[in-house]
């Protein structure tokens, strides 16, 4: 059982929600303000994070690449140390043996401009997730509209935040579904594979992972990406960060997106085009330790 200032609630994998400064509360009891900024115009951020075993995974990295965003858009954000107690609060007894989606959302706060609204919530891995590591996915491209290095040239522009502000990711997702396809990959005007909605692209040539540069082109910064280059030479192989089109990506021997609660997906067909499953799959699944 876990006790907090809302009562006494079941040690299940029902769905949580903490609040910072009121401990855990009723999942459907309200959590925001009507003229809280991050309903009113999308300003904050948030983090996603796959509970495994009960536990974050990458935690340290998901709030640095937060504290790193807020430093962006000006947005202060409690200590370290709260965050991490809120998080501690919302997976508290959660079943060790069941995946949990572990999400830190950091609005701008009420219009008034008093403090930032700060809470977490704590789901279960959607079985559809569940499915795309073990089955793969579709995905068609879908062009951005702007060159490759149009963010990073723009110095008034926060590149590469997980913003709270998902209309294009939302717009990008629905257009996916009327087309067909599990997923998108946003293409630049000048003819590069960027990322998708909610994931990083990563895709394999030869003997070398490869994944496209946040730095130059404003893309997230993906820490499960990030981890699965770093460790690529226990399966042998090289790692690199580099741009890629999208015949690039066809001829690859495997394609995958990556995404923190996700996993690993492999890309079974790319605007039409059926992918032979590539026989590293089972041992980057491996390598990144998500239940498959």
């Amino acid at each position: 059982m876990v006790t907090s200032s809302a009562g006494t609630v079941p040690a299940s994998a029902s769905p949580r929600i903490a609040v910072l400064g009121r401990g855990l509360i009723p999942a459907d009891e309200p959590v925001l303000r009507g003229d809280d900024l991050g309903v009113l115009r999308g300003d904050g951020l948030f983090e996603s994070m796959h509970l495994r075993e009960g536990r974050p995974w990458l935690l340290d990295e998901h709030l640095a690449r937060l504290a790193t965003a807020a430093a962006a858009v000006d947005l202060d954000l409690p200590p370290t140390d709260a965050l991490v107690d809120l998080l501690d609060t919302v997976r508290s007894g959660w079943p060790a043996q069941v995946e949990g989606a572990l999400r830190l959302v950091c609005t701008r706060g009420p219009e008034t401009g008093t403090a930032p609204t700060v809470y977490a919530t704590l789901t279960e891995v959607p079985a559809s997730s569940r499915a795309a590591r073990q089955d793969g996915i579709t995905v068609a491209t879908l062009p951005l509209g702007v060159p490759a290095d149009a963010r990073t040239g723009l110095d008034w522009l926060p590149a590469g935040i997980k913003s709270t502000s998902y209309a294009v990711n939302s717009a990008a997702r629905r257009w996916a579904r009327r087309t067909g396809v599990d997923d998108v990959l946003w293409i630049s005007s000048d003819g590069y594979a960027l990322e998708g909605p909610i994931a990083n692209v990563v895709w394999l040539t030869g003997n070398m992972l490869c994944t496209v540069p946040a730095a130059t082109t404003g893309i997230l910064p993906g820490t499960t990406a990030a981890w699965l280059l770093a460790h690529a030479n226990e399966l042998g192989l090289d790692a690199t960060e580099r741009m890629v089109t999208p015949v690039e990506l066809h001829a690859a021997d495997g394609v995958w997106f990556s995404s923190s609660v996700r996993g690993l997906a492999e890309i079974r067909m790319l605007d039409g085009v059926r992918r032979d499953h590539c026989p590293r799959t089972p041992a980057l699944h491996a390598l990144l330790g998500f239940p498959v």
